[in-house]
Parts: structure tokens; sequence; C-alpha cells
């Protein structure tokens, strides 16, 4: 029984991961009532920062090389800075469930640098899931919310998780050398201390803010920026890459529902039957990319929190993985 019990823990993260992971949409829909996209990228990441802060210093964890600083920092300011700064500002007027759509397009994303920096040749049917999705991209883009306009706030979102594919193919070969966990940490106090340049009425707002607003921007950082990147490398470092990743699917569903019972919030058809075809899309691509080679987008994007091997060595990641079931 034990046994079958330790058998269900990296499932059991994975579905943790996605329902954190869905619940920051809304959450940021919530934020915004109070806080501008900037602060609220700030807070939100002050709070990760502190979480993660809290773990480096109780499992101690190795300082990075000097040659890495920079590599972690840049990485830190387009894949979670930026990505949070843009992600916020494109929901102003996107719905949740429609933004987490979008995001899901990141796959795509990842396909084309693969393409391009790592020489993997697509399959036709790669070339059009990459069509579909971007197709949804437009569907989304013009369907407007109560009329058929143009929504450039939908194209941000979609730099978003383009910025957030950078991340994901960057820090590839810094998770050679460092956990995941590790990785992450360095690289959320890096977008954290970006972030800083955007205090300037912070206070004001905090102070402004109804407090349910500020607790919901905290939930963000403690729970789907901080907690979903360990329960996710527990799970990356137990089953295959791309059942974890089939978890990945179920996102946008779960943020429809959980918008709607929190925020009353529901997409129009035509921007649902949009979000559709984007997951559809990405849906080819990464089944057809994940019979290419190890650098397939999906590979590459489920790697994303794979603990790095070292042979002859205790795995990196086996006290992370520890902590993690004390969550």
């Amino acid at each position: 029984m034990e046994k079958k019990a330790r058998g269900l823990r990296p499932f059991l993260a994975a579905g943790l991961t996605v329902v954190l992971w869905a619940s920051a949409f809304p959450g940021i829909r919530e934020g915004l009532h109070a806080y501008s996209p900037t602060h609220l990228a700030l807070l939100c990441y002050a709070a990760a920062s502190l979480t993660l802060g809290v773990y480096a210093l109780v499992k101690r964890i190795r300082l990075p090389g000097f040659r890495d600083l920079l590599g972690m920092a840049l990485l830190g300011l387009v894949g979670i800075a930026y990505y949070g700064v843009a992600l916020n500002t494109g929901e102003i007027s996107v719905p949740s469930a429609v933004a987490s759509f979008l995001i899901n397009t990141g796959p795509v994303f990842v396909a084309l640098e693969a393409r391009a920096w790592l020489g993997e040749r697509l399959h036709r049917s790669a070339w059009l899931g990459i069509l579909i999705s971007f197709c949804g991209v437009a569907v989304i883009a013009w369907s407007g919310w109560s009329a058929f306009t143009f929504n450039s706030h939908a194209l941000l979102i979609v730099s978003a998780a383009f910025a957030f594919s950078l991340y994901v193919v960057g820090q590839k070969p810094l998770l050679k050398r460092y956990t995941a966990v590790e990785f992450a940490t360095y690289a959320v106090w890096a977008s954290a201390c970006v972030l800083l340049f955007f205090l300037p009425g912070l206070p004001e707002e905090v102070r402004a803010a109804p407090l349910s607003d500020t607790l919901a921007v905290i939930y963000l950082g403690v729970f789907p920026a901080a907690i979903g990147y360990v329960t996710w490398a527990y799970a990356i470092a137990h089953i295959p890459a791309s059942r974890a990743a089939s978890f990945l699917y179920l996102q946008p569903l779960l943020v429809l529902g959980i918008a709607w019972i929190r925020l009353g919030e529901w997409p129009t058809v035509l921007a649902l039957a949009g979000g559709a075809l984007v997951l559809a899309g990405v849906v080819v691509v990464n089944i057809r990319g994940h019979r290419l080679s190890e650098a397939s987008p999906l590979r590459v994007l489920a790697g994303h929190f794979r603990a790095p091997h070292r042979p002859q060595q205790a795995h990196p990641s086996d006290e992370d993985n520890h902590d993690v079931q004390q969550l």
C-alpha cells in the first residue's frame, strides 16, 4: 500500500501544479482590481522570492558560479519579469481562460526555436499545428469580447508566451549544472530585483488596496509562482516528461471553471473557438515533435523543470523531492 502511495505522488504533484497554475489566471484578474500590472508583478515575485528564500536558507542551496549569474539574470528578466508584466497587462481586457489558451502557444514558439537554434527538422504535421495555433490566436485577437474588434492585449499575452519559451530553451545549459529548484530560485530573485524599478507608488497601492486583493497577489507569489515550481520539479523527476506535460492540456478547462466560480467570467463563443484552435495546434506540434528527437518541443518544454543528471553521485534533487513530499 505504501509503495502504491509513493507511485501516485508524482501524478498528484503534477495535478496540484496544474491546479495552482490554473488558479493564477483568475488571481491576476482579481489583483488587477487594485494594482497596476507592474506593481502586481513586483508584489507577486517579491512574495515568491521570500518563499524560495526561506527554502534556500533551510536547505542551504549552493551559490551560483559567477559565470552563470548573467545568464540567470537575463533569463529572469525575459522569462519571469517581462512575462509577468506582459501577462498582467494583457489580462486587463482579456478573460482569464482566453489568456490561458494564448499562453499555451509557448510550445509552438519552442518548436520554432528548436528549428532555428537546435537544427531540428519539423514534420509537415508540426508546421500544420503551428498554422492552426496562429489561426486560433488571430481569431482571439479579432474576436473582441463584445464586438468584432482587434484586441492588442491578446498579442501582448502571446509575447509573454514567446518570452517564456526563450526562458525554457535558454535555461537548458544551466540545468546541467544546477537543480531545477536552484535555478528557479535564482531566476525569481533576479526578476524581483529587476522589478524593483517599479517600486515607486507600490506602498501607496498596498495601503489603498482591499485586503482581499492584496492576499490574492501574495497567493500568486507563494503558491503558483513558488510552490508550483517545486511540485512540477518533483513530478518531472519521477514520471516521463510527456506524461507530466499532458496534464497541462487540462489547464484552460480548469481556468474556465475557476474564473466562472470566482469572477463570474465567461468568454465569448468566438474567443473559446479560437482557444480551441490554439490548443489543437499545440497538441499536433507536441505529439509529432515528441517523435523527432531529444530536442523536440515537448521534451524541451517539459525539461524546463528536469533535474540534471550527475553520474556516480547522489541525485541533486533528492533532498528537494523529499521536501516536496512534506508540502
